[in-house]
């Protein structure tokens, strides 16, 4: 795992939602310690942590241990009409402007 900053996307994916690490653990199954531990790049999270993890924050694993660059939504639950309107809706935020 020497090419993942796990830490790091960690750290970022807790502070866009404003939340401490002790609420992220509570939120995951984690302690504070372990959360912390995870950011300062001193340990690393088990599979099933992991998995929790990103389910939690709706990304990849791969997201998380840095090998994918790009988030993910998870539409498994929308109908193909909803999931055609975010696509919209995502084409129009990547749309330049001059």
């Amino acid at each position: 795992m020497n090419y993942c900053n796990f830490g790091e996307i960690l750290k970022n994916l807790r502070k866009s939602r404003n939340l401490t690490q002790k609420e992220l653990g509570a939120k995951v199954g984690l302690s504070k310690a372990v959360v912390s531990k995870y950011e300062n790049g001193m340990g690393y999270p088990t599979y099933d942590a992991l998995i929790r993890i990103a389910q939690y924050f709706g990304v990849t694993t791969d997201y998380l241990l840095g090998v994918a660059s790009g988030k993910t939504v998870d539409v498994s639950r929308l109908t193909d009409s909803q999931i055609d309107t975010i696509h919209q809706l995502i084409a129009e935020f990547n749309k330049v402007t001059t």
